[in-house]
């Protein structure tokens, strides 16, 4: 095992929401069919890593994510790993909240009466923290935007820059550490899924 970890982050499979473009944190949906399916085709790459640490969001598409995708293994919830909480935007799409907020992006403006862009970098700066005092390969199952923004807090960046880096659903990407500079956080891998092996 190397001296600082490496991050193996893993976003949950296809939902009915993730189709239709809908602002999802609270609402705890399950994955669809085919989110399932595209998730269980991740299983045989990610069960050639050895993994110290197997952390997921509580809620169920990132959970039944884990149960799928790593059969074998055992997870421990990590409650910051959950997704953006879009306040009053839950279950609205971007389209439809722009005929409002013309120039409204949840990188920069968050949500009315959910967290909004510092929280959820105070949010992420925090769980790397906890997850800088670890070593091996960690995995990490969340969502799209949470996941995102950790990992522009893991290379230094301001989250709003999350706006150009979308994570696909049933995806993995892989945080490390640039080799001979410890301190400097990478983006070693992004949006891996089975179709591109």
């Amino acid at each position: 095992m190397s001296e600082f970890p490496q991050l193996y982050l893993i976003r949950h499979g296809e939902t009915a929401w993730s189709i239709t473009g809908q602002h999802t944190s609270h609402t705890d949906l399950a994955l669809t069919g085919r989110g399932e399916d595209e998730v269980r085709r991740l299983a045989p790459t990610l069960s050639r890593v050895a993994f110290s640490r197997v952390l997921t969001s509580p809620l169920l598409r990132a959970r039944r994510t884990c149960e799928l995708a790593l059969p074998a293994g055992h997870s421990a919830v990590e409650t910051a790993l959950k997704e953006w909480d879009y306040g009053d935007y839950e279950g609205r799409r971007t389209l439809d909240i722009r005929r409002e907020r013309a120039d409204w992006t949840v990188w920069r403006d968050g949500c009315p009466n959910g967290e909004s862009a510092a929280a959820v970098t105070s949010r992420a700066d925090a769980l790397i923290a906890k997850l800088r005092t670890l070593t091996g390969n960690i995995a990490l199952f969340s969502h799209g935007q949470f996941g995102t923004a950790l990992a522009m807090r893991w290379i230094g960046l301001q989250v709003i820059h999350g706006e150009h880096f979308p994570l696909l659903p049933a995806s993995f990407s892989i945080l490390g550490r640039k080799p001979g500079d410890s301190d400097i956080g990478t983006l070693s891998l992004w949006n891996f899924t089975p179709a591109d092996s």
